[in-house]
């Protein structure tokens, strides 16, 4: 038998090694982000919009072919956090874009 501590898991109810407790919990916070067409985003990537976005509070609209370059994931499965010159703070959604 190994020395390693056990804790209880309330999701399972069970116990468990503290290391394994601590990988699931890991596992469970990465979010996969997908653009339109399926492809896995990571932060740093280059995306190109699928279609024109009118972007609110900036008077622009973003056409489409548009390159965004660098992006960051945000934790949320739909939302990506990008930099376009002359707008900032822009948020797109994962279903607008496609990865270059």
């Amino acid at each position: 038998m190994s020395d390693e501590d056990y804790v209880y898991d309330e999701e399972s109810g069970e116990w468990m090694p503290a290391s394994e407790l601590a990988a699931k919990q890991t596992a469970g916070e990465t979010v996969d982000v997908r653009d339109a067409v399926g492809n896995l985003l990571a932060d740093g990537d280059q995306v190109t919009l699928i279609k024109d976005l009118e972007v609110k509070g900036a008077g622009q609209t973003l056409k489409q072919g548009t390159l965004i370059k660098s992006i960051r994931l945000t934790g949320d499965a739909q939302e990506i956090d990008c930099r376009y010159p002359g707008i900032k703070g822009l948020v797109l959604r994962a279903e607008f874009v496609k990865k270059r």
